[in-house]
């Protein structure tokens, strides 16, 4: 045999190439889960970041138990990147509530919160977000006063994803007197607190009229997903007197969505829009008043 043809494959090559085949079929890796987990959690050492995203959702999706813990080293990994331990934080939120025993990884991440490093309490805290966690709730609440603003970010999100509606008095405390983008951040997971819908619904309007044009075009989107726009024709009515011309837009474009009957009598104040110093307001009240 003419040894110029032959192709010597080197051992990292031909395991990549077989996390490459059970990643394209699920069926293939189901089949033979006794190999194809372990060879795969091999794979994480020799694998760039693209296909440690994919290796990790694979392996989330069907080995919880297993990729729990090498989940967590990836976490706690300096040498990985930022945007691949924040994306084992992730997997593991998502799996946790699914492990025979989360208590040890629970414990683990909870003493993980007082670390110096805020990459580590970030994500940790995102980590330990996961429906019917209510051990994490005192630690996370006491992240909200952290002096990361990213982690202090993510304790909000967190808080938000244990789904207790017990928090949402605290996460109103918190959007009245926290700092101005943990408000932020705050307005934008409300909408989480499936159950208290009418009382969120109320505080977006509330916040229509803050000072900040941030917090009100937040609160005018969020508004906007979480409700018809035929149920706040006078809030978006209003909406088109505001300094700022992103509101004015969006209210216009929400004001689209309703009626012809319901707009009729609001054809003079659109009209008026047309002479709006910004070019998207003009574009959009132009769009209601050629369906009038």
């Amino acid at each position: 045999m003419n040894k110029g043809n032959i192709i010597n494959f080197e051992p990292k090559e031909r395991l990549l190439k077989k996390v490459d085949s059970y990643i394209e079929s699920v069926e293939l890796f189901l089949e033979e889960q006794d190999k194809s987990v372990p060879l795969l959690l091999k794979a994480f050492k020799d694998a760039d970041d693209k296909l440690k995203h994919k290796i990790m959702f694979l392996l989330g999706s069907f080995a919880k138990q297993e990729v729990a813990w090498p989940l967590y080293q990836m976490m706690i990994d300096p040498g990985e990147s930022e945007e691949i331990r924040h994306f084992a934080s992730i997997q593991l939120s998502v799996i946790s509530p699914f492990l025979k025993e989360p208590q040890p990884l629970i414990d683990q991440l909870l003493e993980d919160l007082k670390s110096p490093d805020p990459e580590l309490r970030l994500n940790a805290a995102f980590a330990l977000g996961w429906e019917g966690n209510t051990q994490a709730a005192i630690p996370l609440i006491e992240l909200l006063y952290d002096p990361d603003a990213d982690v202090q970010a993510t304790a909000v999100n967190a808080l938000s994803n244990l789904r207790d509606d017990r928090i949402l008095g605290l996460m109103l405390e918190r959007l009245e007197h926290g700092p101005r983008e943990q408000k932020r951040t705050i307005l934008f997971n409300l909408w989480r607190f499936y159950s208290k819908r009418e009382e969120v619904v109320s505080i977006y309007l509330k916040y229509l009229n803050h000072e900040d044009a941030d917090l009100r075009f937040d609160a005018l989107v969020l508004l906007a997903t979480m409700t018809e726009a035929m149920e706040h024709i006078a809030t978006y009515r209003k909406c088109l007197k505001d300094k700022d011309p992103r509101i004015r837009a969006l209210a216009l474009k929400k004001l689209n969505e309703v009626s012809t009957k319901d707009l009729l009598e609001l054809r003079s104040e659109l009209r008026d829009m047309l002479s709006d110093p910004d070019m998207e307001v003009k574009k959009q009240a132009m769009k209601i008043l050629k369906k009038l």
